[in-house]
């Protein structure tokens, strides 16, 4: 039954209304949607959720299988690895870790490297051409190399990796920020606030960065999903976390030695691994569809 309307006057949604009424149309994201809340309510509440002290070893409960095996319990839902821990509080806590980080170093990384990109694109001459190259040169690096240079120069630890991750994002956002800038700095709206008297900083934040939703968009959900891949990887080399941390890749490098003994020790931490970047890349793909049919018909 249709709504009445006593005015008679059309309903027009705002720009983020209409983004998220796009969103909701396509539902694979929306279930990704809601797995990546799942993660963000585990950063947010897994000490309270909780059961055990992630780090607490009990030499009576080593390798205890899952609660769904013939000879699991329901005191550990999820068994316990060689040491006699929790998995399900470490996993809880290595998803706070792990996801909790990711999200951290992509906001420090969106800010340092949109700043240098910004000043990048504005700039002409010699240094727009020398930064130009020199990211270039940089990106064709994959991150993973970037970072692990970086943890053998500072040294290993979970201190050192995410500066080894976070110098490694900053060149992807400096060179997306500085190709959307001197694309934009050539149109005729930009052209026009110039000729009113805008200076750079006025222009790059009243008229250049309302439009750059989708580009930051696109690439944040990139950097976050290859800040959690490079996390866990510095971990599974043992690079990254150490001693008992609980992160996720640190518990994968833990769990190979007794992986034919209890496979849960790999399968929980890789599944967790899985899950969140599958749900990452779901919203992404899915805000960068609503974001560009906004756009289509704004």
């Amino acid at each position: 039954m249709a709504q009445f309307n006593l005015y008679q006057e059309e309903y027009h949604p705002s720009p983020w209304q209409y983004t998220w009424i796009a969103f909701k149309e396509n539902h694979i994201a929306v279930v990704g949607l809601f797995c990546l809340l799942f993660f963000v309510f585990i950063t947010l509440f897994s000490p309270i959720i909780a059961p055990f002290d992630p780090t607490y070893q009990t030499t009576g409960d080593l390798l205890i299988p899952p609660a769904w095996f013939d000879n699991g319990g329901i005191s550990h839902l999820l068994g316990t690895d060689a040491l006699g821990r929790d998995m399900l509080s470490r996993v809880l806590y290595g998803c706070r870790m792990t996801f909790g980080i990711s999200v951290l170093l992509v906001l420090l990384t969106m800010l340092i490297g949109v700043g240098i990109g910004a000043v990048a694109g504005m700039s002409k001459g010699f240094r727009s051409s020398f930064v130009n190259h020199t990211l270039d040169s940089i990106k064709a690096i994959p991150t993973l190399l970037i970072a692990i240079i970086i943890v053998a120069i500072l040294g290993t630890g979970l201190v050192n990796s995410m500066w080894a991750i976070m110098l490694a994002l900053i060149p992807q956002f400096v060179h997306q920020t500085r190709e959307f800038i001197s694309n934009e700095m050539q149109k005729e709206y930009v052209m026009a606030s110039k000729l009113d008297g805008a200076s750079n900083i006025q222009l790059f934040f009243r008229t250049i960065l309302p439009n750059m939703g989708e580009v930051l968009v696109v690439q944040c959900t990139l950097a976050l999903s290859i800040s959690v891949l490079d996390i866990s990887a510095l971990g599974f080399l043992n690079l990254g976390a150490q001693g008992s941390l609980p992160e996720l890749g640190h518990m994968l490098s833990e769990g190979i030695e007794v992986a034919y003994l209890a496979p849960w020790t790999i399968a929980i931490p890789g599944g967790a691994i899985f899950l969140m970047m599958i749900s990452i890349n779901l919203v992404g793909d899915g805000l960068r569809s609503a974001l560009r049919n906004r756009l289509l018909h704004s």
